[in-house]
């Protein structure tokens, strides 16, 4: 998915959008001490959430989800989607208890017209480490209807220690893999029975781990194929016995039995010679491809 928040290479500075006009006005949104709130809103080992309410601009959110590599993204979900593509400037911000404290630049970005605003990776981690530190995170940037307005959207540090501790033990228990590295799983059996080799049953627990928390699907695909040894129709009802053994383990794991359809294909779509050993054990397999619908 394209960033809807990025980097751009030109330098804008909080002082040029503090030098306003006359007649220019600055609008500032964050959560005053005594509304300022954090709350972890998903808790899972898919999924972790830190969100946070500021009032009259919208929510934000940190979020970091099961992968095998280290991820974090800030998310703005503002009342008010921008109105163009407006240049802003991310700075950390010292809290009006500690004004004597220098701030300091954490990126140059740029928010898109109709998008909410992200901000992902090393930049999001700078901002939890400044929150970390009782900074406030601010995004400052020209008013989209009068030029001689300036807008500031701090993200406030009140009440965030002990949900930020929770979210960090949340995402230390992340699996070490996403949804994309499960939904088109390849699974193959011993010769002559319904036993998964060891190399598919790791496979398979890591699709029943993951759909302990997960399991909405919107289709799941069962295909289930042979070698071409054993007699066609032999290997026609093994392979619908074992697309079937595969779809009770789906259902036990959540996924409602709807929702999957099952075909056994016996000795048809070969993908490697049945001369060999290798091409036989190739040849036995089942094939689930998971659809989540977005």
């Amino acid at each position: 998915m394209t960033n809807r928040l990025l980097t751009f290479g030109a330098m804008l500075s909080v002082t040029a959008l503090l030098t306003m006009p006359a007649n220019g006005m600055m609008r500032s949104y964050s959560a005053s001490m005594q509304e300022s709130s954090w709350s972890l809103v998903k808790n899972s080992p898919t999924a972790c959430v830190l969100e946070h309410q500021i009032p009259r601009f919208g929510k934000v959110n940190f979020s970091s989800v099961a992968n095998k590599n280290i991820n974090l993204d800030f998310a703005m979900n503002m009342l008010q989607k921008p109105a163009k593509y407006t240049e802003v400037e991310l700075r950390s911000m010292p809290p009006k208890w500690r004004s004597n404290s220098p701030s300091s630049h954490i990126a140059n970005l740029a928010y898109y017209k109709q998008f909410d605003g992200e901000v992902l990776d090393d930049q999001a981690w700078l901002m939890l480490n400044e929150l970390e530190k009782g900074m406030s995170p601010t995004f400052f940037y020209r008013d989209w209807y009068n030029s001689n307005d300036s807008v500031a959207v701090g993200v406030s540090a009140v009440n965030f220690a002990d949900q930020h501790m929770a979210f960090m033990d949340c995402v230390s228990k992340l699996l070490p893999y996403s949804f994309e590295d499960i939904s088109f799983t390849t699974l193959n059996y011993k010769k002559n029975t319904q036993i998964l080799d060891r190399r598919s049953q790791e496979k398979l627990k890591m699709i029943r781990d993951y759909l302990k928390f997960e399991p909405e699907m919107e289709l799941v695909l069962v295909d289930s194929y042979t070698d071409s040894y054993g007699g066609r129709y032999k290997n026609s009802q093994i392979s619908k016995q074992r697309a079937n053994d595969i779809k009770r383990m789906l259902e036990d794991s959540g996924i409602a039995g709807n929702k999957i359809v099952v075909t056994g294909h016996g000795e048809k779509r070969h993908i490697a010679s049945n001369e060999s050993i290798q091409g036989r054990n190739e040849n036995r397999r089942v094939v689930i491809t998971m659809n989540r619908g977005y």
